[in-house]
């Protein structure tokens, strides 16, 4: 039986025992019944101020321990409503969270703990504190359930949802419902339905539709998107699968691929499967089998079956290797160079080729070279 069950049978048989021996002795029968009356009363409907209460496993370990101003107990001693409760959650006999709020109630012999108003719950172990309006304890599965208004704060990340679901053992936090969390270092705002925060490897993994805008100097710098995810807050390298995008401002790209894997602090770019880039000032399209773009010193590596086509005169270049220059906006590109530009209609043929697809100004080198002049007209 939990303890808070048996501190209140003990402090009821005190009392009954107390009234019963503070009456006099040649009392009326009809004054000692209606005392027996005032005893059934306050049997029915106890309260204890300032009280703690606590309740331990079949090992002896603790299970939660919980202060409160004042607690009620149901006629049925199955439920204690408690008025400012604040305490310990406890995980195979150790404190696990740190909680308190403005009411709750003690459920199910101590199986179930549920609060409410101002929630604040500090994870012990993460130091993450949790804010909300409504509190779920269920010892048996070791799991915290937070709703309505949900925001929490740690040395890593910030987090806001509709509801967190923390399974302990695992370490594992589910966020529901609108979920924003925002990195610190380097400013990455990540949204989606449904957000997994492994805390003990520092992972944060979407199975959802996932968006990641990143911030320099308080303004959207890089936005993301797939529809899978996984930020690994340790390194701040962010994976991206299934239809993944991202848009960035310097460069001015759009880079498209079913898998991209972007490292944040060395501002590197990469993907192993099929990539298409566009450049969006200058109107040129890239497309290869894999690609590394380093946004910092703008450049960038394409490699396998390359593609650039020029969208201003249709200028093409196909190549097994390309090295794009973004900011000076040269191209060199290697093996089974292959050039056509139509205005002037030339097709140039080789194994290197250096030069400008947007100013049609690309000269084609090394080894034997094959050019084709289309005579005006055909």
């Amino acid at each position: 039986m939990p303890r808070f069950i048996s501190i209140w049978a003990l402090l009821t048989a005190g009392l009954m025992v107390g009234l019963t021996a503070c009456q006099p002795r040649n009392r009326a029968s009809e004054r000692l019944a209606r005392d027996s009356a005032a005893v059934q009363q306050i049997d029915t409907n106890l309260t204890f101020n300032n009280i703690t209460l606590d309740q331990a496993d079949e090992q002896g370990k603790t299970v939660w321990r919980i202060t409160a101003k004042q607690a009620t107990y149901s006629e049925d001693k199955q439920i204690a409503r408690l008025t400012l409760p604040e305490g310990e959650l406890y995980q195979d006999g150790k404190a696990a969270y740190q909680v308190r709020a403005q009411s709750g109630e003690i459920l199910q012999n101590g199986e179930k703990i549920f609060l409410r108003g101002d929630i604040e719950a500090i994870d012990l172990e993460s130091k993450a504190v949790l804010k909300a309006q409504e509190l779920e304890w269920i010892p048996n599965r070791s799991l915290l359930i937070l709703r309505k208004d949900l925001t929490g704060t740690h040395p890593q990340i910030q987090i806001a949802a509709d509801q967190a679901q923390i399974f302990n053992k695992e370490r594992r936090m589910e966020l529901s419902g609108q979920v924003t969390a925002t990195t610190t270092d380097p400013v990455l705002q990540l949204k989606a339905e449904r957000l997994v925060w492994l805390m003990q490897r520092e992972q944060v993994v979407s199975d959802r539709p996932l968006q990641v805008t990143r911030f320099l100097n308080q303004q959207v710098s890089d936005v993301a998107q797939g529809n899978q995810g996984n930020l690994n807050l340790q390194t701040n390298v962010l994976t991206l699968t299934n239809s993944a995008r991202i848009v960035t401002s310097n460069p001015p790209l759009q880079i498209s691929s079913n898998s991209l894997v972007w490292n944040v602090p060395q501002e590197v770019l990469s993907t192993d499967q099929p990539v298409t880039v566009i450049q969006r000032q200058e109107q040129v399209t890239l497309a290869a089998n894999a690609g590394r773009f380093n946004l910092g010193p703008q450049t960038a590596t394409l490699t396998g079956n390359v593609r650039a086509v020029g969208q201003r005169n249709q200028a093409q270049l196909n190549a097994n290797r390309l090295d794009w220059n973004i900011r000076s906006r040269e191209v060199v590109a290697e093996g089974d160079v292959d050039y056509r530009q139509t205005d002037p209609p030339v097709t140039m043929r080789g194994p290197r080729a250096v030069g400008k697809l947007e100013r049609q100004t690309v000269t084609v080198s090394g080894g034997r070279v094959v050019t084709e002049i289309i005579p005006e007209g055909l």
